[in-house]
């Protein structure tokens, strides 16, 4: 497909540095983080494989013309609900839930891609009807369309991915110009919901969390997260706590500017576990301090600006609504990770954007950013 050199020249540079200097640092960390495990070793070159592959996705993308997107919107819905359903019926199990698929090479993890992808799907409907947005109507089917993926995600089972994907609803719907009256019920149905379920939710509790049961669709060891992150036992250095407090321990020991490279000692000493991926900032902050730890904040934060200020430039509903949705993801994400790292939330599976290990989630925000490009190089009509 050929794109104007004209068009060319809106491309955001400083967008595509910011996210091209975090994920080269992530790259670095990776092979700082995973402290000389042999069985480990491969996956810094795997991530410097899968960063040169996203950014191939970023430039392939901004050439694509966004709106080409809003016309395949149904099919691409219907990719997401079968690798969706093909996870549920053959995919690989891993940490107790069966995410990814096993293609010989790397491991596929289809809800990562999902999320972007349900960005352009939601964007689509709510732009298409974007004058109908304050009716009941559009809201319970822009819902339903949302819920679908939601409940396969949820029964992989991986309910912080399930979260995100409401996250992504409720914010396009909520830039779309929905009414608070439709939120307001939505929440009144769920505290109904949970209200009902409480005498269920006690007994389960009370008795110890019943060896090998779930609470309904909720894993067991999603409700030992959450009840640890809400009355945690201080006197606990193991089990679900463990990890938590290495983090803790591990960025309170970074002081201001850290312990320097391939230095931490909770890190190189393997105290730390997961610290490639959903610890990754624990790492980071002890080797680098609080002084790295913002400063990748602070680039974090850009690159959402970014989006928002290319959502503030797009020249209809669809394209502000991509960029949106892209922007809210990222931030979503990261704030969730870190609070997961600072002990402020509970520990979910989510991975820090751009920094931690993981093809399929590099890839997918690689996509949404190429995506916001897209929508930049449009923002004017081209002039003939």
């Amino acid at each position: 497909m050929q794109v104007s050199a004209r068009v060319w020249r809106h491309f955001d540079v400083w967008l595509l540095a910011a996210v091209a200097a975090v994920t080269i640092a992530s790259v670095a960390m990776i092979q700082s983080a995973i402290a000389g495990n042999e069985n480990l070793a491969e996956l810094v070159p795997r991530q410097m494989i899968y960063a040169l592959l996203g950014l191939v996705v970023i430039l392939v993308m901004a050439a694509i013309d966004y709106r080409f997107w809003s016309a395949v919107a149904r099919p691409i819905y219907v990719v997401v609900l079968v690798l969706l359903g093909l996870i549920l019926a053959a995919g690989f199990v891993g940490f107790g839930a069966a995410r990814w698929f096993n293609v010989g090479i790397v491991l596929i993890q289809p809800s990562e891609v999902s999320k972007m992808l349900m960005v352009i799907v939601v964007a689509d409907y709510l732009a298409r009807h974007q004058h109908e947005v304050g009716q009941f109507r559009i809201f319970i089917r822009s819902l339903i369309l949302t819920a679908v993926p939601v409940a396969l995600v949820f029964l992989q089972p991986d309910l912080s991915t399930a979260i995100v994907l409401g996250v992504i609803w409720v914010a396009l719907v909520f830039a779309s110009g929905a009414r608070l009256r439709h939120f307001l019920i939505l929440l009144s149905i769920g505290a109904l919901l949970l209200l009902l379920l409480s005498p269920l939710l006690v007994n389960y509790f009370t008795t110890g969390y019943p060896a090998g049961e779930d609470f309904f669709f909720v894993q067991r060891y999603q409700m030992q997260r959450i009840v640890s992150f809400i009355l945690p036992d201080p006197e606990s250095h193991y089990g679900e706590s463990y990890n938590v407090n290495q983090a803790l321990i591990s960025i309170g020991s970074g002081g201001w500017f850290g312990q320097g490279y391939a230095h931490g000692t909770q890190t190189q000493l393997r105290f730390l576990k997961v610290r490639h991926t959903d610890f990754i900032f624990s790492a980071l902050s002890e080797e680098f301090g609080f002084v790295g730890a913002a400063t990748l904040l602070l680039v974090l934060m850009f690159i959402i600006a970014r989006c928002l200020r290319a959502a503030r430039l797009a020249r209809d509903h669809f394209g502000a609504l991509i960029c949106y949705g892209v922007a809210i993801l990222l931030l979503f994400q990261s704030a969730i990770n870190v609070g997961m790292n600072l002990q402020l939330l509970p520990v979910s599976g989510l991975p820090l954007p751009f920094f931690s290990y993981g093809g399929s989630s590099l890839v997918a925000s690689l996509l949404g950013i190429g995506m916001v490009e897209s929508v930049i190089l449009r923002h004017k009509r081209i002039e003939l």
